[in-house]
């Protein structure tokens, strides 16, 4: 019971400082500067700037998500839903409340005085890493995301490439819509194009950002461990980590005598732990330590092939 709470804490501050990180790369970077992006979020900054700030980008991004949450609720399920809806009613709010929450002198030394180039990659380091935290806890900022996880639930397709195909369209068709600066005045159409580049150069930042956050945080290792302990530690990996222990026949040829030894596959984020755990049962405990790739089954990824 202790654990579940505590895993139910995490995973929703996690969502939380994800949400955080992502309204303030659009807030602070991107929505001064009149930069598009891509997903619900780009469609509802193209509808801010062609009402002149009018309707804010947190209304029609909530009123859009919604739509897209019902094909996720039937797809990925209720959890899903459940911390999707949570990250969507935050975001909606952030977007709306930040605009105005934030000084403008801090928003004019970080974003206006350094240019669009850099406030598009400052602002794309922010949102990438914040989409990356809310879905590496099973959750969602929506939109493409939603979309993404979709696809990837069946395909192995990453969802940065995913991501990246669909908001191309969305930077696109911004050149269709007019577009009308905080000060009131009309963006130029050359200005736009310009826009464009760098709502390309802002998603292929999202993207790789988005992809080595989440290949970091399911990164994965396999550990051998001597130990005259080992069904004590055995016990412990199973008990208090939940993962599998394969127990191996060895022989040691210096000593000339028959040993056990661990084969233990989990993700990185645990070692720690468990190297600390191993060391308070047996001080003296052999431990080889090596990163993998691919690893699939209970626990760990599941291999996605056509039916």
């Amino acid at each position: 019971m202790n654990k579940s709470v505590f895993t139910f804490i995490k995973e929703y501050a996690l969502i939380t400082l994800g949400i955080l990180c992502f309204v303030v790369g659009w807030t602070v970077f991107l929505l001064p500067n009149n930069l598009i992006g891509g997903g619900v979020t780009g469609i509802a900054s193209i509808i801010q700037y062609a009402t002149g700030g009018v309707i804010k980008a947190g209304w029609s991004y909530f009123v859009v998500n919604l739509l897209l949450l019902v094909a996720a609720l039937f797809t990925l399920g209720k959890s899903f839903g459940g911390k999707t809806v949570y990250a969507i009613f935050v975001a909606s709010a952030g977007l709306n409340i930040f605009q105005g929450l934030i000084p403008a002198d801090i928003v004019q030394t970080l974003a206006i005085d350094n240019g669009k180039l850099m406030s598009t990659i400052m602002g794309g380091i922010l949102v990438g890493v914040g989409i990356g935290m809310t879905m590496s806890q099973g959750g969602s900022t929506g939109g493409t995301d939603i979309i993404a996880l979709i696809v990837n639930k069946y395909r192995n397709v990453s969802p940065g490439r995913m991501i990246l195909i669909t908001d191309a369209v969305i930077i696109l068709s911004s050149l269709l819509v007019p577009s009308y600066t905080a000060a009131g005045e009309l963006m130029p159409w050359t200005e736009k194009v310009t826009t464009v580049v760098y709502g390309f150069i802002l998603i292929v930042i999202v993207s790789t950002v988005l992809d080595l956050y989440l290949a970091g945080s399911k990164q994965s290792v396999q550990l051998f461990i001597l130990s005259s302990k080992y069904e004590e530690i055995a016990d412990m990996i199973t008990h208090n980590l939940h993962r599998g222990v394969t127990v191996l026949d060895g022989k040691g040829w210096y000593t000339r005598q028959n040993t056990e030894v661990l084969m233990v596959l989990t993700r990185k984020s645990d070692l720690n732990f468990l190297l600390r755990t191993v060391k308070g049962i047996d001080p003296n405990a052999f431990l080889s330590v090596t990163s993998v790739t691919g690893v699939y089954g209970k626990g760990f990824e599941s291999i996605k092939a056509k039916k």
